[in-house]
């Protein structure tokens, strides 16, 4: 059934994420040891007592009305209304500031369960300095150390008995059953748009974007609902050559950013069409085609490109991006959306034959005629072939000795043709009878 959403909020560097990662039980929130690394939101699902919930992680809130800060808190105050229990999260070392005044003013009066944690509180003799945090009029505060589990549990305890009724969310709506998802990556450089794609195929702000190059710091998901059904759409940070990722938060956001291509059904490849196809745009092309994951190609901000460029960049598509040969490539402007409703239709069709499985007897006849048609060097054939996995499409060929790797893409070629396996890779694993 849908779970209920608890949004993670407070002031920076009060140990929000370190919170999120103690109550998944694993490192998914970046933690670094000054403020401002968490900027967008970020939903993750958690478990305590049996009773399934989301957490979503929040940036700092800082009360400013403009710059990259304002943005951030913009997407706390998204949080809080998504969400059907709010934790605030207060360092009990520093005190109560004005940033935690402006936070529980905004969760003061809200029809939903909101709960103070006093975080740092690592032994007895910090537990009376909890206290001072009555004054937000929130209620009795929990104190808790998000970094050593201190007490975590009991209020975990609490938090899942506020929680709405399991099947039910916060205004008593029954919830709907879950079900196996397309997941799509969107990975790209630095500032190439993926953040405003994001939020026009999310049609809310849920990614902070903004001018600054590296301001998704984390994987940021969220699901999206289309006429073929929900679709799981991954903003991950922008990826830099290794020698440039010079600081841990984005490192882990790289590493993070690699999980998200390896677990993706499709990878949406993020092309600046200002500048034209990188040799880092190629490398991540790399990486999505050894993971075996089908890429869609966009050309974004082609509305602004010259003819002169919009012709360079469409060679360096052919050239560069060779690898990819039947990868659909698409020009939209993330930022108008201009081209944008062609994207969902080319992931379901490319996620269709990402996933199909073919009969045998189909495979074997396709392999048969490519046989008869042109014969391999030396005798060599194939007796028999099976489809042994999706995911990609793998097959399995039992040849009478090894096959030239010619003859190979030569087979490859006829059984994409055959079954218009369009930009899905195909894997062909050949199993040679011994002499």
């Amino acid at each position: 059934m849908s779970a209920p959403v608890v949004a993670v909020v407070g002031r920076p560097n009060v140990g929000k994420s370190t919170l999120l990662n103690r109550i998944v039980g694993r490192r998914e929130a970046i933690v670094e040891e000054r403020s401002g690394v968490t900027r967008d939101r970020k939903a993750v699902d958690a478990e305590w007592r049996g009773r399934p919930f989301i957490v979503m992680d929040t940036g700092g809130f800082i009360a400013t009305e403009e710059g990259l800060d304002a943005e951030v808190s913009r997407q706390s105050v998204r949080a809080i209304e998504d969400a059907d229990a709010v934790v605030m999260v207060v360092d009990v070392t520093v005190g109560v500031t004005n940033e935690d005044e402006a936070v529980a003013s905004l969760l003061r009066g809200r029809d939903i369960p909101v709960f103070v944690v006093a975080n740092k509180v690592d032994d007895t003799n910090r537990e009376n300095d909890a206290w001072a945090f009555l004054s937000l009029g929130l209620g009795d505060p929990h104190p808790i150390s998000a970094l050593h589990g201190r007490r975590t549990g009991d209020f975990l305890d609490v938090l899942v008995d506020a929680l709405p009724p399991e099947g039910e969310d916060a205004d008593g709506d029954e919830g709907e059953v879950r079900e196996e998802i397309l997941a799509v990556a969107i990975v790209g450089r630095p500032n190439v748009g993926k953040s405003t794609l994001f939020n026009t195929l999310d049609r809310a702000e849920r990614s902070v974007v903004h001018d600054l190059a590296g301001t998704t710091r984390d994987t940021i998901d969220t699901v999206i609902e289309t006429e073929s059904g929900p679709v799981r759409i991954l903003d991950t940070a922008g990826m830099r050559r290794r020698g440039k990722i010079d600081v841990s938060t984005e490192y882990y956001s790289v590493v993070r950013a690699l999980r998200a291509i390896d677990t993706a059904d499709v990878v949406l490849l993020v092309i600046d069409a200002l500048i034209g196809v990188t040799h880092q745009d190629q490398r991540l092309a790399e990486r999505a085609s050894i993971s075996g994951s089908p890429v869609v190609v966009l050309l974004n901000k082609w509305e602004m490109a010259d003819a002169d460029q919009r012709e360079l960049v469409s060679e360096q598509v052919d050239d560069r991006l060779k690898f990819l040969p039947n990868a659909k490539v698409l020009k939209i402007s993330a930022l108008t959306g201009k081209g944008t409703h062609k994207i969902i239709d080319a992931l379901l069709d490319t996620a269709d034959t990402y996933h199909r499985r073919i009969p045998t007897a189909k495979v074997n006849e396709v392999l048969r005629q490519a046989q008869a048609h042109q014969p391999a060097p030396g005798g060599t054939r194939v007796l028999y072939a099976t489809q042994g996995a999706t995911d990609p499409p793998t097959f399995t060929l039992f040849a009478n000795r090894r096959l030239p790797p010619t003859y190979l893409r030569y087979l490859e070629r006829k059984l994409r043709e055959a079954f218009a396996m369009g930009d899905t890779p195909l894997k062909l694993r050949v199993r040679a009878r011994r002499d």
